[in-house]
């Protein structure tokens, strides 16, 4: 590869590429929530479940809308659930267990910035020529890394010390 490849360079290339196609290239309120939901679900961890109404007015987030994205997280055990009383939800592991690159992939299906990169894909034809695939890999790889590094853990503990995210 001739040109440097630094996290920089692939960062400022990635912001360029989500100027011209955001609505491609942005996170969904699925995967923000979802987040917010494991957070939540860190911060208030006990033997016990958590009702679905009580996330659903902590977070701000309709009730119907957060079922959805609470089944998505059951069926792939990231979360259980309890039906009845005394029934909620979850967490399955340990909050340092869960990385944000996880839930992310889940709920929104992958984060290839390009779709030759997307699993889901069939494979481009001009794969074997193209001058630009490395250069993607390269920005995916910072990407996947970076999520990868964060967990549920580190955004629960910075809650609590008074560094607030929003997400």
């Amino acid at each position: 590869m001739r040109f440097p490849v630094n996290t920089y360079n692939l960062v400022i290339l990635w912001v360029m590429e989500l100027r011209e196609e955001a609505e491609h290239m942005m996170i969904s309120t699925k995967g923000r929530y979802a987040l917010r939901v494991m957070v939540d679900l860190a911060e208030h961890m006990s033997c016990s479940y958590t009702p679905l109404k009580e996330i659903a007015r902590r977070q701000e987030i309709s009730e119907k809308y957060l079922e959805s994205i609470l089944k998505v997280l059951v069926k792939n055990g990231l979360l259980v659930g309890l039906r009845g009383k005394g029934g909620g939800y979850r967490l399955t592991r340990d909050p340092s267990l869960y990385t944000i690159g996880e839930i992310l992939r889940l709920t929104e299906g992958g984060l290839a910035q390009v779709p030759c990169l997307d699993e889901d894909e069939s494979s481009c034809d001009r794969m074997g020529s193209c001058r630009t695939v490395e250069m993607w890999r390269g920005l995916d790889k910072v990407i996947n890394d970076y999520l990868d590094g964060i967990t549920v853990a580190d955004l629960a503990e910075r809650i609590d010390e008074g560094n607030y995210y929003v997400i």
